[in-house]
């Protein structure tokens, strides 16, 4: 395996393992509004972020461990992903935690 693709498969295996916690309660991916409300903003806010720690020179991402796409500002395409697919697993496990303390509460 390539050292390239390390930074997507980490993401890959974490939308994976969280997948199943759909099933728990009204579910995330079935209300996309709501899951973009929850994530884009936060999303842009961190990617401006980075955007200017990289231009300024303070940050930078090894090569070996990225596929090197990169997106305007000379984001990391992976950088742009994580932003997004750690803050679903967040949701997922928050929304199957809830919906699991709530029916314990009720018996």
């Amino acid at each position: 395996m390539s050292d390239r693709w390390q930074y997507l498969i980490v993401l890959g295996l974490c939308l994976a393992i969280t997948a199943p916690l759909e099933l728990f309660g009204a579910g995330v991916y079935r209300r996309p509004r709501r899951l973009c409300t929850a994530v884009l903003p936060v999303a842009a806010v961190f990617l401006a972020w980075d955007a200017v720690a990289i231009a300024a020179g303070v940050w930078t991402y090894n090569g070996d461990y990225v596929t090197g796409i990169r997106l305007p500002f000379r984001l990391p395409l992976e950088e742009a992903l994580f932003f997004m697919v750690i803050p679903l697993c967040a949701l997922l496990t928050y929304n199957a935690v809830s919906t699991i303390l709530a029916r314990r509460k009720r018996r």
